[in-house]
């Protein structure tokens, strides 16, 4: 392989990848919120949400993406493993959208417009000042950088026509169809995107490198390829998280598995071939391709919708589930209970208590981290602040519809103070990441406190667990000397935060102390302050009167 053709090889790729990132993320946001309600709301049926999931993968352009998405949303505990399930299955076909795109060269010189494409796109994106016309631009300008690279690469395939060591290929690919879905795979790990090996296999195919039987096992294991950003995507996710992209690689591995003897049999081309209208030249084989490789994935997402069930164990038996997890959804809001507003509310203070022990709990995580500096905790504060953000979410959707309902006004009273708490508990959540960011700081500046710094800093600490306690007691007791208590405790972190300046300050001037942690330490206990304001703020909702029991 010439230098020459290597560079216009990498060139046309780069491009072809670019411009399929980017048109992907300028349907993104041409789509907005609408994508996430679409899914949130469309996936009570399975065949809804292979549908949805088909649908929209067609218009990101990217299974991966698609999937990737899918798994912040079951992070977020905006959808269960089994709504998710479905719509995996549904990207998969959706991703064979590009492919169809592709064909599109052989049969319209579409090339020829690529530019004009980047040009239009370009003006669009820099001129317009309206949001709407440069997200549209976006799209524009990604099309037609994505055809610049199919057109290098094309040119860069051109001299390997007459090479002998490609024909070898070719027919070890026909001969071992093993050999060929292992390259594919690998290809498409690598370059990650099954779109872009797609696109390569058509362009060899295309200039005759390879022929229609050797082409589709190289389809095959590109659909095992592109599983792999998904399993990097959930690493550090939730359980359930790692359980949807193992049911998105199960779901491919099974399903070439089962084509590779229609391969091996010489029944899978023949099919293919028998369905394309005309002779199968250079003119059709994009196309053969193309349909090649939505006609597995369609057939095998058929396949597998009726057992989706047994997709969903299998994968919760390779992906067991974590003892110490911490549940994003809730598991006090029964639904019917709310025409029993009572009861309802009864609920919801236990899901607020939850609610404040998973905050307080990351908030344990935050300090060991910050003085302990194990990496390892800053994923779980992460999670947990994730299942506090949605756990907000949920409580407030169910104090408003409770507030649907008939009940009297001390019951009605309680709902604002609620919301409120929720709000604060939210909070704190969000201070224990501050802190996580703070120890990333303290780490990577390789910054340490001193013995008295750290014997303050515990005492502080101390205090805030302490508050945390009695304004858990007083939610679960509504009990208003808790309440009292931990209105003690807030005066004693702000009489601290004081005396931690100023004793601060004396270190700075004996030079005890490093600016950059000092800096650090007063970060550190103002965070501890707000926190005790946020606590504070639920006590004073206790306190005001209104009885949780």
């Amino acid at each position: 392989m010439g230098l020459e053709m290597t560079f216009m090889l990498i060139g046309g790729l780069g491009l072809f990848l670019f411009g399929i990132r980017f048109m992907s993320e300028g349907l993104r946001r041409v789509s907005g919120e609408r994508l996430k309600n679409i899914l949130a709301l469309l996936t009570k049926n399975r065949v809804i949400a292979l549908a949805v999931g088909s649908g929209v993968t067609a218009l990101i352009q990217s299974s991966s993406a698609m999937t990737v998405m899918l798994i912040g949303f079951v992070n977020a505990g905006l959808l269960t493993l089994k709504q998710a399930i479905p719509v995996v299955l549904g990207a998969n076909i959706g991703t064979t959208f590009t492919a169809w795109i592709v064909s599109a060269l052989a049969v319209f010189k579409i090339t020829h417009y690529a530019l004009p494409a980047v040009g239009i796109g370009f003006l669009a994106m820099t001129i317009s000042r309206r949001p709407n016309i440069k997200q549209w631009g976006e799209v524009v300008f990604g099309f037609g950088v994505l055809f610049v690279g199919i057109g290098f690469m094309k040119d860069a395939f051109e001299p390997l026509e007459s090479s002998q060591q490609i024909q070898n290929v070719m027919v070890n690919f026909s001969r071992y169809p093993i050999l060929g879905v292992i390259v594919g795979a690998v290809i498409t790990m690598l370059l990650q995107s099954s779109s872009a090996t797609i696109a390569m296999v058509q362009l060899l195919a295309f200039r005759g490198l390879i022929d229609f039987p050797s082409a589709i096992p190289l389809i095959l294991g590109d659909n095992i390829g592109t599983t792999i950003t998904a399993q990097l995507a959930a690493i550090r996710g939730s359980t359930s998280a790692r359980r949807v992209a193992w049911a998105h690689s199960l779901f491919n591995v099974f399903g070439t598995a089962y084509m590779l003897v229609f391969v091996y049999l010489g029944l899978y081309h023949r099919v293919i071939e028998a369905i394309v209208p005309g002779e199968l030249g250079s003119k059709t084989i994009m196309v053969h391709i193309a349909l090649s490789h939505s006609v597995f994935n369609c057939f095998n997402a058929l396949v597998f919708l009726p057992i989706t069930g047994w997709l969903q164990k299998a994968v919760e038996g390779i992906i067991k589930a974590d003892p110490d997890a911490i549940s994003v959804e809730p598991q006090y809001l029964e639904k019917h209970l709310l025409e029993t507003p009572v009861l309802a509310l009864e609920q919801s203070k236990k899901e607020i208590v939850r609610m404040l022990r998973i905050a307080k709990s990351a908030l344990r995580d935050s300090f060991n981290l910050f003085f302990g500096e194990k990496w390892t905790l800053a994923g779980k504060v992460e999670r947990k602040e994730e299942a506090v953000d949605n756990l907000q979410a949920e409580i407030t959707r169910y104090m408003i519809n409770i507030s649907m309902e008939e009940m009297d006004h001390e019951e009605a009273e309680k709902i604002p103070v609620f919301i409120h708490s929720v709000n604060d508990i939210e909070r704190i959540a969000d201070h224990a990441e501050n802190i996580v960011e703070l120890a990333e700081r303290k780490i990577d500046q390789k910054l340490s406190f001193s013995d008295e710094a750290r014997a303050e800093l515990d005492k502080m600490i101390s205090v805030v667990f302490d508050m945390t306690d009695e304004v858990i007691e007083g939610l679960e007791s509504g009990d208003t000397v808790h309440a009292k208590r931990a209105l003690n405790y807030e005066n004693r972190l702000n009489r601290l935060q004081i005396e931690l300046r100023q004793s601060h300050v004396e270190r700075l001037s004996y030079r005890k102390c490093n600016m950059l942690a000092g800096l650090v330490f007063l970060d550190f206990v103002d965070y501890l302050e707000k926190i005790g304001d946020h606590l504070s703020n639920i006590a004073q909702g206790l306190q005001g009167g209104l009885r949780w029991d």
